[in-house]
């Protein structure tokens, strides 16, 4: 006797909405304002014709189409549209350079390329770098045809012509559970870009590891919005878990800024919403300026950063929703950690704990695993069935020889397992032959009342090898002063840690995942396009 075979393809995550909540709706909003909405029956099946269009195109299961689009309906049919049908979805971050999306095209192989109509621009500077692009699909919208598309032997369609034309039945998740089904670029804040390659069965457990009750644990009974950018490893993979239990979608498109949000949030009654610290930041902005309240809110979910617990309290105080902190990476499938929700509100908040499914562990910088795994600052190392095991198009593993993925990051445990997340062991800087943790720094100084966004990087000096250069974006063009900074720092850190600059930026770089773009930092700094404002320490 054995079980049923039964392959863990991520369209029956959809196949499962359709049929028992096939009513509960999708959102897509423009600029705070509903535009669009389908119930997930329709959504379905409009996904399901796509893919029948898409292979009418000659597009074959194991290829791989790019996709360079904001959150909406029609990026959302393309996801499953591709994944249902064996194609792979390379998402494209949009914000990153022209060189390169253009690079990520070409070494995945894109034969086709579905984009957002507004973004029909960024396409005409891709066109010339990208010559094996066949097909362009456009979604949201007709979008620009013209002098945009000339000079390219790529055929164009509408998304709608598309369907109208090749729509057609498909066959869905006929094939192995291992295959692949999207590729997602690091945000290479620290290093070139690297693709990680989810395949059905990674993102189905990522999925259910997600909806475990002490992590994301969405409901059918909530209203879910999704402000993580669909490109950023696959929307920290939000549009499975939702469909999976029937929660009600929005979606907010290409404008996530304070209003907005707030807008749409409180349109469609919202209870649960996800995205890094700067967009909640703008959120609570823009509610004090208007003295908004979204009264249905219960959770926000964030990522990307450590968010200081000043700004923890003041996000909870002023939504009175229940901040979940969480920490992840793209070669995590995201996620790696997340908060209970019943983590006591007296309690400082770390990254959370690692839900059943992914193991963990601290090492020292050579390896081999720290003898007290509690309370102490290790190498933070994980394993499980959606991390990374080599990088795309790597010929060599990206494990140790016991199998664990070594993050880049430098972590602590407490006693109850929580896990804080205490900086990248690259961004450590050696001053006099002692090491500097720059976030350390940064979630002090993030606390001032003054102080928006912080960074520190290093800087070559004569006599100590490296010094820090402390980097502030103001909260809402609120004065800073320097010397106040250093005040605040002293006591907190050691003082041979005070920088020995500040330098003031209107707006701090930051990647898609929100993380604070460091390599742009020095970059800038190097090539003396910040002004330092030189402090005494």
């Amino acid at each position: 006797m054995r079980m049923q075979p039964y392959a863990l393809t991520v369209d029956k995550f959809l196949d499962h909405a359709a049929k028992w909540s096939g009513d509960r709706e999708i959102v897509t909003a423009d600029a705070g304002r509903s535009v669009l909405r389908i119930g997930y029956a329709g959504l379905r099946a409009r996904s399901n014709h796509l893919s029948g269009a898409l292979q009418a195109l000659g597009l074959r299961c194991g290829e791989r189409v790019g996709t360079l689009g904001w959150n909406t309906q029609h990026h959302l049919e393309m996801y499953y549209a591709l994944m249902g049908s064996g194609i792979v979805c390379h998402t494209l971050n949009p914000r990153v350079t022209v060189a390169h999306l253009a690079a990520m095209i070409n070494e995945a192989e894109d034969r086709a390329l579905a984009v957002a109509s507004n973004l029909a621009p960024l396409w005409s500077q891709l066109s010339p770098l990208c010559p094996n692009i066949e097909q362009v699909i456009l979604m949201d919208g007709a979008g620009p045809r013209g002098e945009v598309f000339t000079g390219h032997q790529a055929r164009v369609w509408g998304y709608e012509e598309l369907l109208a034309t090749h729509g057609a039945a498909a066959a869905w998740g006929v094939f192995a559970e291992e295959t692949p089904a999207g590729l997602c670029y690091t945000s290479g804040t620290t290093g070139a870009p690297k693709g990680v390659l989810y395949t059905h069965r990674s993102n189905y457990l990522h999925t259910l590891r997600t909806l475990q009750a002490d992590a994301i644990a969405l409901s059918g009974s909530d209203v879910l919005l999704i402000a993580v950018p669909m490109f950023h490893a696959n929307g920290w993979g939000l549009p499975f878990a939702a469909p999976a239990v029937g929660a009600k979608l929005v979606l907010p498109g290409r404008h996530t800024d304070g209003a907005s949000l707030a807008a749409v949030m409180g349109a469609e009654a919202v209870s649960v919403a996800a995205g890094i610290q700067t967009v909640w930041l703008g959120v609570l902005d823009h509610l004090d300026e208007v003295d908004g309240e979204l009264p249905n809110l219960k959770r926000v979910l964030i990522g990307g950063a450590n968010c200081p617990d000043a700004l923890i309290r003041r996000m909870e105080q002023r939504l009175g929703a229940r901040v979940q902190t969480s920490w992840g990476m793209t070669e995590l499938s995201p996620l790696g950690t997340i908060a209970p929700l019943d983590t006591p509100l007296t309690e400082t908040r770390a990254s959370g704990r690692p839900p059943m499914g992914l193991d963990m562990k601290l090492t020292d910088a050579s390896g081999v695993d720290l003898p007290q795994q509690r309370g102490v600052v290790g190498h933070l190392k994980v394993k499980g069935a959606s991390v990374i095991e080599r990088y795309f198009k790597a010929d060599a593993s990206a494990l140790d020889s016991l199998g664990f993925f070594d993050t880049g990051d430098l972590a602590s445990i407490d006693e109850a397992g929580n896990v804080s997340i205490n900086g990248r062991s690259k961004d450590l800087i050696k001053s006099g032959g002692e090491w500097i943790n720059p976030a350390e720094i940064e979630d002090i100084v993030g606390t001032h009342p003054t102080v928006g966004l912080a960074a520190v990087i290093a800087r070559p000096d004569a006599r100590w090898g490296e010094r820090p250069v402390l980097i502030v974006e103001s909260r809402q063009g609120m004065p800073l002063d320097a010397l106040e900074l250093l005040q605040f720092l002293r006591g907190k850190v050691a003082s041979w840690w005070l920088p020995d600059q500040i330098l003031e930026i209107d707006a701090m770089p930051l990647a898609a995942t929100g993380k604070i773009d460091k390599n742009q930092l020095r970059s800038h700094y190097a090539n003396g396009k910040l002004s330092p404002r030189e402090t005494t320490s």
